[in-house]
């Protein structure tokens, strides 16, 4: 079996550095694929990160730093076969931008199960890149089934009520199926919840609860799962050294995008990409999930062809004995799919 399926990561995700220029109508171009989630963040200035996707539509924006409720804004105006469009809308079109794109696409044909008993009001997944968008609306059954569309068992999740002023509920599976963090906060993840009904996701359904955070009876909600694909992305954990010299985190790539997350003590979320930071290693530019800040330097993190390597002290990369969740999307694999290299390198020391 090849080690990949994807040779060409860009056209599954892509980071794109655009200059807003506050007018409508203003078109981004160059993310290399037409984009099914686009995640903005003024980089130079205080201003909140705008989520916008193709299940929920146009204009319609959530924020990773709120736990507002969706509501209708001219930050994405349309979805584009090379990038999206903004509107005037200064959280997307104002200074220095960041943009990151994903890819889905497939709208029909969602797989379920006897056991499935939310039916998704719209979805898009890719099953290639193990990413999918699903909406529905909530039924208040405990241990209701979800469907994911990812045809394995996800990994990580973001789901956010569109209707209700609900924080970021967020599962990944290093953190385990009573485990729950808020993508809104830096708080630690709980322990002992009862978001995911105590139960993993199979490679159908996800489990949630009745809780009015995930499956309020008539609340509309929108919910984003990855789950790790050889070559392309990595989901999983790694345990911090307190030293500049921190642990190497082997994913089987060069990574594009690395987000970090403290799961045990109070501390940001932190995204380190390879667009905005292209100097020679560290990479040391960080955006906040959690917040509405600008970009800050010191979150050092060196990009291998296999992995990264943490090169800070910083209590939201690297404490002692403290636990990391980390997400990571591929540059490049390290072996394309015909096994040939596709970049040169060794694991860290």
């Amino acid at each position: 079996m090849a080690y990949t399926a994807i040779d060409n990561p860009g056209l599954f995700f892509n980071t794109k550095i655009y200059t807003g220029n506050g007018s409508a109508g203003h078109s981004i171009t160059g993310v290399g694929f037409q984009p099914d989630w686009v995640w903005i963040k003024t980089r130079s200035d205080v201003n909140n990160h705008t989520i916008f996707d193709v299940v929920r539509g146009v204009t319609k924006r959530i924020r990773s730093n709120q736990a507002n409720a969706e509501n209708t804004s001219s930050g994405v105006t349309s979805f584009d076969s090379d990038g999206f469009t903004v509107g005037s809308d200064s959280a997307g079109n104002s200074g220095t931008m960041v943009a990151w794109n994903w890819k889905a696409g497939t709208t029909s044909g969602i797989a379920t199960n006897a056991s499935t008993n939310i039916t998704p009001s719209g979805y898009s997944f890719n099953q290639t890149s193990g990413f999918s968008i699903i909406a529905y609306t909530g039924t208040a059954v405990d241990g209701a089934y979800l469907p994911h569309g990812l045809g394995k068992a996800p990994e990580l999740l973001f789901l956010k009520s569109r209707s209700l002023a609900e924080s970021w509920q967020v599962y990944s599976a290093p953190t385990g199926n009573q485990g729950r963090g808020h993508l809104d906060a830096a708080d630690a993840f709980d322990t002992g919840r009862g978001e995911w009904y105590s139960n993993n996701p199979d490679s159908v359904n996800m489990r949630i609860s009745n809780d009015s955070h995930v499956n309020s009876s008539g609340a509309t909600y929108i919910a984003y799962f990855f789950t790790s694909i050889q070559g392309f992305s990595k989901i999983n954990s790694y345990t911090g050294n307190a030293n500049a010299n921190g642990p190497y985190i082997h994913t089987g790539f060069k990574p594009a995008l690395v987000l970090v997350k403290n799961t045990t003590e109070s501390d940001n979320w932190v995204i380190v990409d390879n667009r905005r930071d292209v100097a020679p290693n560290p990479h040391k530019l960080g955006l906040f999930p959690d917040t509405s800040g600008a970009e800050a330097g010191d979150y050092l993190i060196d990009t291998l062809s296999n992995g990264f390597k943490i090169r800070t002290t910083s209590g939201a990369l690297n404490n002692n004995n403290v636990v990391y969740l980390y997400l990571a999307f591929a540059e490049a694999p390290i072996v394309s799919s015909l096994g040939v290299p596709s970049k040169a390198g060794t694991k860290a020391t």
